[in-house]
Order: structure tokens, then sequence, then C-alpha cells
């Protein structure tokens, strides 16, 4: 006769959910353990919300500077983690053959993205926080509705999401280090961040205006600093840009 072992823990993979869970906390480990990032997403954010609410370098119109400020540095914030901190990490974790690793364990590619997308969505909401706490000591009085600058920031994760995959799994990991922090800047700098759009030469403005970033602090300022109502044109303009990205990323990412 032959008896039947029983063993403990049963050999095999874990629940899906689990899987995806804890890669997830994973992610937002690394992510928030990591220097670079975490200049990037928290400390770059906050001074410049500090600095140019405080001090008069940039004229952002009427009323309070922070007023202007604060839904340009969550705009700002969003690009940072989405775009340019999950671009450079998934071009060094495709370098190092991570990702290669990674695919050919029990958690199928789309639970892993999944997870790394929940690790993206944890931190901006950390950031959210800090960034609103600094802001409503600065005197930040925020108008409109929360339903409108979820759908913004949701839309816009999306968007910054699928072009920085794309980024990270079609260059090198060295270009994308290096394209992902000039597009940073760029996008600093010209996306109506902390410079309002109407500062520029007119031609100009209408290019810009057509900007992830741009659409997302226009439409973030809009509601929190006038009180708007959905902003519809902003939203379709990120929704057009996550759809491309998206799109883009899961045609062209190479895992190797």
């Amino acid at each position: 006769m032959t008896a039947t072992g029983t063993y403990s823990p049963q050999p095999g993979a874990a629940p899906l959910a689990r899987m995806i869970a804890a890669q997830a906390v994973l992610e937002t480990r690394m992510l928030l353990r990591n220097g670079e990032q975490l200049l990037l997403t928290v400390i770059i954010p906050t001074l410049l919300l500090v600095l140019f609410s405080t001090v008069d370098v940039v004229d952002t119109g009427e009323g309070a500077a922070v007023d202007f400020l604060a839904p340009g540095v969550l705009a700002l914030a969003v690009m940072s983690t989405a775009f340019t901190g999950q671009a450079i990490a998934t071009g060094f974790e495709r370098r190092y053959g991570v990702l290669k690793r990674l695919a050919a364990s029990p958690l199928p590619r789309w639970g892993l993205m999944t997870a790394k997308t929940l690790s993206v969505l944890v931190t901006e909401v950390l950031q959210v926080v800090l960034l609103t706490m600094i802001a409503l000591m600065l005197g930040w009085d925020p108008q409109g509705g929360a339903l409108a600058v979820v759908a913004l920031l949701a839309l816009g994760t999306a968007a910054f999401s699928g072009l920085g995959l794309l980024m990270a799994g079609t260059l090198k990991a060295e270009a994308t280090l290096a394209a992902a922090n000039l597009v940073f800047l760029l996008l600093l700098v010209g996306g109506g961040v902390v410079v309002p759009l109407d500062k520029f030469p007119e031609a100009a403005q209408d290019v810009l205006g057509l900007l992830p970033v741009a659409a997302l602090s226009e439409g973030l300022r809009d509601v929190l600093q006038h009180g708007a109502g959905m902003p519809w044109a902003d939203l379709g303009i990120l929704t057009a840009w996550a759809v491309a990205g998206l799109a883009a990323a899961g045609a062209f990412f190479r895992w190797e």
C-alpha cells in the first residue's frame, strides 16, 4: 500500500489577488526607499510649492499664489510618479532581467502591470495628502467638487503610466533615465505647472495646452481655484493620451 502524503503548506501558486497585492506592496516599498524617486515624488514638488508660494518669483495672476500653484504641483506629483519614476524603475528592471524573471513566475504579466499601477496609486495618494496639507498651511482655499478632481487624477495617472511604460519598454535603461528626466524638466517649465500658459507666445499656447500635464494642471486649476464643474475638454485630452499611451505600451513593450 502507498500512503498519500500530506504537505503543509500545500504546493501551488497563491491566489491571483494575493499575488498582485504582495507584488504591489513590494513595488511600493522599493519606490519609497529609492532616493532618486523620493526626490522626484516628494521633495521637488514640495520645494516648488513652498518656494513659489512664499517668494514672488512668477506672476500667477490675481489671488494668492498658492491657489494657482497647488493644482499645478498636484499635477506635477502625478507626472513624477506615474511617468518619470515608473519609466526609470521599469527601464532598469527590464535591463537587469527582473521583468523577464517575473514574467516566468505564476504572476501573469497583466498582473505585474496591475501591481505596478496599484503601487503608483498608493504613492500618489500619499503625495496628494502631503501636498494638500502643506498647501492648506500656506493658505490654500480649494474650491470645486471632489468627483472632478478624482476623475482628472485618475485619467492623468493612466495617461502618464502609458507613456512611462512605453518609454521603459522600448528604450535602453540609460536612454530612459535621460529622456524621462528631460521630459520632466521640459513639462515642468512648459506645462502650466508653475508658469501660467498665458505667459507663453500665443502661437505656443494652443500646442502646450494639448500636453497631458497642461490638461491636468489646467483642469485641476479650473476646479480647485475657480470652482468650475466637470472640465470635459481637459478630461478629453487626458483620455486621448491615456488610450494612445496604454495602447502603444501594450503593443510595443519588450520584456527583454
